[in-house]
């Protein structure tokens, strides 16, 4: 068995390296490496969207979530799926008619300060770290369970191989790895699916029916309140969940890689039915996970259920399709993790080190230098981070990034494109307030602080009642924005508004931009 997953783990980095040696060649200059040129058609960006998205906290977390708590692991999934409802008629076509590499490029089209520039960078840099260690703890439980590699171990592998394709291949190479990944999670997916509705006589009903008793929560499996007790951490979950993604820098700079805003509102709906066709069958393997491993197996292979999904999988295929879906995983979180990446060492390229120090004059040779380089400092980071976080469920962990992405970057990109008074003030407070305080209000909730040894990092009582802080954070983020434009009595400083309104809504005059 040993011997099938190492085949097939070595078999799919050979498919992905092969995809980054040929990006290579056509990554020359800034324009390539940031965005792969803004050269992607609607599908492709569809299929790469679906496949950032897709991550190794939807396969692994989300299944592993339903399998355990049943009903509340749909809080999860629904609103992430909403949330590109938000992302399409609210921020798609605006950030692909006034950005060029990256999010604060939007901001700073406004607001030409290089404060601005420099918060906005440090936000996404911020939201990159917190998403890419859901990917990570993933990596890491996965490759115990298959090899029984340490945790440590696994995770410095993990950071080592997707390295290369950020290094080498920018952001066409990520574009590739995660449309191949797409395609291989939603097959494999299917395939399983498939063989759990089978064992059902593809009977819908039937499974919810016996889902009543397969587990030791009977009916209340399928009944909120089995993890979120109190009604205000699933809305506070939901909400960060429905507006965080339209705040996520590794997803929004995805509509930078195509011609024009036509395009990336495609590339939306294109994704909104990969993921939505997705999450449909993610619900059922959740529960065959939980009817046919068992909960008891779960847990012992990972405490956060994150093995919950190649578990499944060998129930019902043996030991070559545990080995098919464990490759599978493993490419998910190759693919996320080179992206999410990417993404912050293109604000530390592009925004700290081009913009703010060079003043806009560093060469792209430099740029693209700068940014491997800043590719290294943050896998290291975050390797040091999911050091200590392995206990937690990586679909939290990722709701936590979501959070904070609504709480400090959702705010300001909003006001930045609909408000007139809006101005650098408030831009900087808003980003600010947001991200501290879902920082703060996270640091001291149940997640890190429980009464219980074992159940969260530290032992103690926490201070703040909710595990997931958005009812509070996204209102802060917000109010930070507006009270900060309000006291400032710098009308100067409101930026270029009516030429922002144009610009949104015909992408005219964008340096970098295909007109259509």
């Amino acid at each position: 068995m040993d011997f099938k997953v190492v085949t097939l783990f070595v078999l799919i980095v050979v498919v992905t390296l092969l995809i980054t040696y040929y990006a290579s060649k056509k990554t020359n200059n800034a324009s390539s490496f940031y965005t792969a040129g803004g050269g992607l058609t609607g599908w492709q960006n569809g299929f790469a969207i679906a496949g950032d998205f897709m991550s190794a906290s939807s396969f692994l977390g989300l299944i592993g979530a339903i399998s355990l708590i049943g009903y509340d692991g749909f809080f999860l999934m629904y609103g992430a799926l909403v949330s590109y409802l938000v992302v399409l008629l609210l921020v798609a076509e605006p950030l692909r008619n006034l950005g060029k590499y990256t999010l604060a490029d939007m901001i700073a089209e406004r607001f030409q300060t290089k404060k601005v520039r420099g918060v906005t960078a440090f936000n996404a840099l911020t939201i990159s770290v917190f998403y890419m260690l859901a990917q990570l703890v993933a990596a890491g439980a996965l490759f115990k369970l298959l090899l029984n590699i340490n945790y440590e171990i696994s995770v410095v592998i993990v950071g080592l191989v997707m390295l290369t394709f950020v290094v080498f291949g920018g952001m066409t190479a990520t574009s590739w790895v995660q449309i191949t990944k797409a395609f291989l999670l939603l097959g494999g997916t299917f395939l399983i699916f498939i063989m759990v509705m089978a064992k059902f006589d593809f009977n819908f009903l039937r499974v919810f029916e016996e889902m009543k008793t397969a587990t030791p929560l009977k009916e209340a499996y399928l009944n909120p309140g089995v993890k979120y007790t109190n009604g205000l951490d699933a809305i506070s979950l939901t909400l960060g969940l429905v507006l965080g993604t339209a705040g996520l820098p590794h997803v929004l700079s995805r509509f930078l890689t195509v011609p024009n805003a036509q395009v990336a509102r495609k590339s939306v709906v294109y994704s909104i039915w990969i993921i939505g066709l997705f999450y449909v069958m993610v619900i059922f393997l959740g529960f065959a996970a939980a009817k046919f491993v068992g909960t008891t197996d779960i847990v012992a292979a990972n405490p956060a259920g994150n093995m919950a999904a190649p578990l499944l999988a060998k129930i019902l295929g043996g030991d070559t399709l545990f080995a098919v879906i464990s490759a599978v995983s493993f490419a998910t979180i190759l693919a996320v993790v080179a992206g999410i990446v990417l993404t912050g060492a293109t604000a530390f390229s592009h925004d700290f080190y081009n913009e703010i120090i060079k003043g806009g004059k560093a060469t792209e040779k430099e740029q693209v230098r700068m940014a491997r380089l800043a590719s290294i400092g943050i896998t290291v980071l975050s390797i040091v981070l999911a050091l200590f976080v392995q206990k937690i469920n990586v679909a939290f962990l990722a709701s936590l990034a979501l959070t904070v992405a609504a709480s400090s970057n959702l705010p300001v990109i909003l006001f930045t494109v609909y408000w007139k008074r809006f101005n650098v003030t408030g831009a900087i407070t808003g980003m600010l307030v947001g991200l501290f305080g879902t920082i703060i209000l996270v640091a001291l909730s149940p997640n890190v602080w429980s009464a219980e040894a074992g159940k969260a990092l530290f032992v103690g009582t926490p201070i703040f009642p909710l595990a997931s802080p958005g009812i509070v954070s996204i209102p802060l983020g917000f109010l930070g924005a507006y009270v900060g434009t309000i006291l400032s009595t710098r009308k100067s400083m409101t930026g270029n508004f009516q030429e922002i309104l144009v610009k949104t809504n015909t992408g005219s005059d964008v340096k970098g931009v295909s007109h259509y």
